[in-house]
């Protein structure tokens, strides 16, 4: 339950937080203030990628608002999301949406969408977040900005509440958790499907580059289409089977994307591991009994005789090869917001369709953490993107410093933290302190809200959502939630 682990806000020294972690037997470094740039802060040095200079070392990662208008068009509430991105200070902006390559790939109805159809759209995201960041820095001129491109597999939810799955590959747990028929083949995707597919994602980069993103993210995390396929074992044919078929998807598109989109570069964002799914409850969490599944073939990064084990052989192969096929960067993520978020998003509260945490949040914090620095390790040249620090809550950038100074990674990423305090790293570059009441405390309303269909927005904290009708009827979820 919430009250089993003491809770970060409640510790008010670095050495309280360093306590825990030696109590936890977590090996991670903790500096004893925040830096300012002025004070040579490791958050505050630049970073090459591609061949760009990246002004700092802080990312923002890309977000599902629930947001958008329905034609996948940016709406008033995206764009202030947007300039908030602008204001952050963060250099480097990774993907700022999660913007889907065709209709039927949405996660929701009113998610971002990239074709030529709304190419106005997305030159107005961009415009708006250079536009608040001129405002408020001295230059754009040390910016990147990429558009991330998905296609939401089995969590497709283009009309409603309701999934619309389409699948790699019938997955026995998977299928079983969220209703799918496993004789049901007409919800895997075919070969010649997934040829047009590609060339969606083609087209998406592709006017994306025109509007002038500098990036694409080719999305292959959280339990979506091309982080499924990674798994894809038991699928027969060129797309599924060995590691060679299993990310054919994946580096098809990013090389086709060199090939015909020559200026424009790639980055990926991966899952590095799953483990298997959880039993959504109000309890303490347990994944879904997998015994007679041993060895387990189903997961990504996991140990196929205990897949609550980590297991990089496979991910580190494939890091080799987006870095062979020319990817300037990588962002390195785990697991499912819909079907494991303790590994994922580490929280003290859950998502109204998660679970209690059955660990210390700070555990699953040192779990992304190390597992990023042992790809580093093997990748010392390949800039990499961490994630998984907004449970540090105030103490966030005292770790981000020490584990940027100690080369475990390239860059930090934010991800609910800037729906609470998009100026986070701003305030850390030029104050070296934070505002406290601005402080994501993970109580997981902007993953709640849209498991119900509403706007995600942090409701607890930023006064914006609570204006909205939205603010009442999440009121009202928690409150059935409860009973």
């Amino acid at each position: 339950m919430a009250d089993a682990y003491p809770k970060v806000a409640q510790m008010k020294t670095v050495e309280a937080l360093r306590q825990r972690l030696e109590e936890l037997g977590l090996d991670l470094p903790v500096d004893p203030e925040i830096l300012t740039a002025q004070q040579d802060s490791p958050l505050g040095q630049p970073l090459e990628i591609g061949g760009f200079q990246v002004g700092n070392r802080w990312c923002i990662h890309p977000m599902e608002g629930w947001d958008a208008n329905t034609d996948g068009t940016p709406s008033e509430h995206t764009l202030r999301r947007w300039r908030n991105f602008g204001i952050s200070g963060a250099k480097l902006i990774w993907g700022g949406e999660a913007a889907a390559v065709q209709p039927d790939g949405r996660a929701n109805p009113n998610q971002t969408m990239a074709m030529p159809r709304t190419r106005d759209g997305l030159a107005a995201l961009r415009e708006e977040l250079v536009g608040a960041h001129r405002e408020h820095f001295d230059t754009t001129d040390d910016l990147l900005i990429g558009l991330q491109l998905t296609h939401s597999g089995r969590f497709c939810r283009p009309e409603g509440k309701h999934f619309a799955p389409r699948i790699a590959y019938h997955h026995p747990l998977l299928d079983a958790k969220f209703g799918i028929d496993s004789a049901d083949d007409s919800v895997v995707w075919t070969d010649d499907d997934l040829e047009r597919l590609i060339d969606n994602f083609v087209v998406a980069a592709s006017v994306a580059h025109e509007v002038g993103y500098q990036f694409v993210d080719v999305k292959a995390c959280h339990g979506y289409l091309l982080h499924e396929f990674l798994s894809a074992r038991t699928r027969p044919g060129r797309f599924g089977g060995d590691l060679e078929g299993r990310t054919r998807v994946l580096r098809t598109i990013i090389q086709r994307i060199h090939d015909e989109i020559p200026g424009l570069m790639v980055g990926v964002r991966i899952s590095l591991f799953d483990f298997p799914p959880y039993k959504t409850s109000r309890e303490v969490g347990e994944p879904m009994d997998y015994r007679s599944l041993l060895p387990y073939r189903f997961g990504f990064g996991a140990n196929p005789d205990n897949p609550l084990e980590i297991d990089l052989h496979e991910p580190l192969q494939l890091l080799q090869m987006l870095q062979d096929l020319g990817v300037v960067t990588v962002n390195l993520s785990c697991g499912s917001p819909y079907y494991n978020p303790h590994i994922q998003r580490p929280a003290i509260f859950p998502p109204s369709d998660g679970y209690q945490p059955p660990e210390d949040p700070l555990v699953g914090v040192a779990r992304q953490i190390h597992t990023v620095r042992q790809c580093k390790q093997a990748f010392p040249d390949l800039p990499m993107v961490g994630t998984g620090y907004t449970y540090l809550q105030d103490y966030l950038p005292h770790v981000a410093q020490a584990v940027l100074r100690a080369r475990w990674v390239d860059s930090i990423g934010i991800g609910r933290m800037t729906l609470s305090y998009p100026t986070m790293p701003a305030d850390c570059l030029q104050h070296g302190q934070l505002q406290r009441k601005r402080v994501c405390r993970t109580f997981s309303d902007c993953t709640t809200a849209p498991r119900g269909g509403l706007v995600s927005g942090c409701y607890p904290l930023d006064e914006y959502y609570k204006e909205l009708p939205e603010y009442d009827q999440l009121k009202e979820i928690k409150k059935q939630i409860k009973t």
